[in-house]
């Protein structure tokens, strides 16, 4: 955590460097001094300083200085601070002004000069008013900040991509946070230019792509050598699983990912069945583990990074970027997972990212309190985002075209949910409609069995339906199952294509694709269980079959 400030500013350098001296002997450990001749250069130092998030605890500024006086920089320094103490530097001849200040800018004290010994006159002054500043003071977030409007699009996936990359920040609604509205007005910014991304080292970016964003907060879209062993196409379990499996046995592994790892499991709030952790963890803590881990063995992470295509020389493997950049790779493992698919109700599309979220419980659960919201879905991801949301909204609705939810959801998840009371199961339901003007206001309901429509007052709509593969990027003669789920091992000889196309003098690996030193694992793959744990596994596996490619190439 930073310590908080005490500023000091005289332009006699002699009596700064003595007020300095001895604030640094008595107060070094617990605060910061900064100090300056300039009132000028003071001021102009304060909107970085709030910007950082810094926080400055007291100002003691000299009276008679030329650019203004110690009076009037208080004053203005109290914009940037206003719960920071005051305090004026006089001479006797200054009384006066000090007094006057006392009443009408609300000065917290004055001290004379000289004020020899300080322990006497100088630190019991010091030490109250910082006492007093310790027991009100509400320390300002130190990170990264986001002030925006709560239902704009841009706002959403800016918070999605920094919750998904376990990056912390702050959300400042401009509409109902004054602090919001407070930085804005401190770096002349109007809200033509939100959101508004504030870094900790003080800079800011207006309406930023998430490129912009990315490249701020650390995160790496540019490789650093051309050739590696494994290419791994995302991050989710599998893909992790690989690259943890592939550093620690000695093979350059390189990861890419096209917005956060963790894939659809990085988002859920609890898995509890995921073998080890008898009381659960959340997606994003074993998405920091395993980042964590594969870092250690000496992974290196692209993102946010996106193929646009593979091209295969030889041996070798071309990954095209959409950024026109490129990387080789002797084999690859497409752990590429799923995505949510798009519910096809008239007027939806509007309201997506503004009330509506495909996934993304964990980023706008807050935005939720006392209110009433909508999960669409049956399956453990919609359940598990149910349970978190019924933390923070007034009631949860789930709505499912079954009876119920036995056959598409776990039954440790079921039990849970029939024991929260702020939980409600609508079966044979489907979303008919949305209604809004900026944002969502309301949810239509169809009963199939009575063919009733009802209208609800809703905040939020959470969609977690039916997954697509994200395998539309990929070769042509890359095999596809009906659903577009790539083909792997076995599966392949009951495709009439692959004895065309397969020229090796083997038959294929069990995760290896139609393309010789190209695997799958995960969600991706045809035949694939769809559990945390059997997407480990699949990228664990997956590795020792790419370690007997490479002894055979």
């Amino acid at each position: 955590m930073k310590l908080p400030i005490v500023f000091c500013i005289d332009d006699d350098a002699q009596v700064l460097r003595a007020v300095t001296r001895d604030l640094k002997t008595k107060f070094r450990k617990e605060y910061r001094i900064l100090s300056t001749d300039s009132a000028k250069e003071a001021l102009e130092s304060l909107a970085e300083l709030r910007n950082k998030g810094e926080t400055v605890a007291l100002f003691l500024s000299d009276q008679k200085m030329p650019e203004m006086n110690g009076v009037d920089f208080l004053e203005r320094a109290k914009e940037y601070f206003p719960q920071a103490k005051r305090v004026l530097l006089t001479a006797y001849s200054d009384t006066d002004a000090a007094i006057k200040a006392i009443n009408d800018v609300q000065l917290d004290y004055y001290l004379m000069k000289p004020w020899d010994p300080p322990e006497e006159k100088l630190y019991p002054v010091i030490n109250d008013l910082l006492e007093q500043w310790q027991s009100t003071v509400i320390p300002e977030f130190a990170g990264i900040r986001i002030v925006g409007h709560q239902f704009s699009s841009k706002s959403h996936k800016i918070k999605d991509f920094l919750s998904g990359n376990l990056i912390a920040y702050q959300w400042l609604d401009i509409a109902s946070q004054e602090k919001g509205q407070e930085l804005l007005d401190l770096n002349s910014l109007d809200q033509t230019k939100l959101p508004v991304v504030f870094f900790e080292d003080g800079t800011f970016v207006c309406d930023p792509e998430i490129i912009d964003v990315a490249t701020k907060v650390g995160l790496n879209p540019t490789a650093s050598s051309q050739l590696y062993d494994v290419a791994i196409i995302g991050a989710g379990p599998s893909g992790l699983a690989a690259a943890v499996y592939g550093a620690s046995e000695g093979l350059k592994t390189l990861i890419i990912e096209k917005h956060a790892p963790g894939g659809q499991a990085g988002t859920s709030s609890r898995i509890e069945n995921y073998l080890g952790f008898p009381t659960g963890l959340s997606g994003a803590d074993l998405t920091r583990r395993a980042v964590t881990q594969a870092s250690r063995f000496g992974t290196e992470f692209l993102s946010p990074q996106e193929v646009a295509k593979i091209e295969i020389k030889d041996q070798y493997k071309i990954l095209h970027f959409v950024d026109g950049s490129s990387v080789t790779a002797k084999s690859i493992v497409i752990t590429t997972g799923v995505s949510y698919r798009q519910l096809e109700t008239e007027g939806l599309e509007k309201f997506t990212g503004a009330g509506v979220y495909y996934g993304a419980a964990n980023t706008e659960a807050h935005a939720c309190k006392q209110q009433d919201v909508f999960v669409v879905g049956g399956g453990n991801s919609a359940g598990q985002a149910a349970m978190y949301l019924s933390q923070f909204a007034r009631n949860v609705k789930i709505l499912i075209r079954r009876e119920d939810l036995k056959s598409s959801m776990s039954s440790y998840l079921i039990d849970q949910i029939a024991g929260t009371p702020n939980i409600e199961v609508l079966g044979n339901t489907e979303v008919s409609g949305v209604e809004g003007q900026d944002k969502l206001a309301k949810v239509k309901v169809l009963f199939h069995q009575t063919g009733e429509v009802k209208s609800y007052d809703a905040a939020a709509l959470f969609i977690f339906i039916g997954t697509k593969p994200f395998t539309e990027w990929t070769p042509e003669n890359l095999m596809k199952d009906n659903k577009g789920f790539l083909q792997t091992g076995r599966d392949l000889l009951l495709n009439e294509q692959f004895k065309k196309s397969w020229k090796f003098p083997r038959e294929p690996y069990l995760l290896e694709t139609s393309i010789p030193g190209i695997f799958a694992a995960g969600d991706a793959r045809s035949g694939a269980m769809n559990r945390v744990a059997s997407a480990v596994g699949e990228g664990a596996m997956a590795i020792s079959f790419v370690h007997k490619y490479l002894g055979e190439v």
